[in-house]
């Protein structure tokens, strides 16, 4: 089986999510939090032909147009908020596309409105894709579209 090439990332990168129609979404890297967080508002659980489903709204960044989207649920968790304070939240699954690469991660709905960026990238979206984080750079995914070089899947240090 052939090694993953290494993917390098700043501490924080500008990210996609296609299925959301979100372009160029600045995103925090937080190795130190497991799940995938995006700030959205007016969230709203339903159910579509029995089946569970979200309606949130989210801000694109680049043109502060104000996007509706509707997802199938994919859980409910508790999950601790920076404050430590565990709160309920509705995750969906979505595709994340850094540097050229895509694959689904876990994504969290809060309230970020107090935070920095709207999004942050936690742990478990990174460690199945063999992607280590440069705590002194920023945006260097962009710039370093190509993978690096080939590693040993858990030679890296996330």
């Amino acid at each position: 089986m052939q090694p993953k090439n290494l993917l390098i990332v700043g501490w924080t990168e500008t990210v996609s999510l296609p299925d959301l129609g979100l372009s160029d979404l600045k995103a925090k890297i937080d190795t130190g939090a497991r799940t995938s967080a995006l700030h959205a508002s007016r969230i709203e659980q339903f159910d579509r032909d029995g089946t569970p489903w979200v309606r949130f709204r989210v801000r694109h960044e680049a043109t502060q147009d104000r996007i509706q989207a509707e997802c199938p649920v994919h859980d409910v968790r508790s999950i601790k908020n920076t404050s430590g304070v565990p709160q309920d939240r509705v995750i969906i699954r979505t595709n994340l596309l850094i540097a050229g690469r895509k694959w689904r991660i876990d994504l969290s709905l809060t309230d970020r409105s107090n935070m920095r960026l709207a999004m942050i990238v936690g742990r478990t979206a990174l460690s199945a894709h063999n992607v280590a984080v440069h705590t002194r750079r920023v945006n260097i995914a962009g710039r370093e579209a190509r993978p690096i070089a080939p590693v040993r899947r858990g030679k890296a240090v996330l």
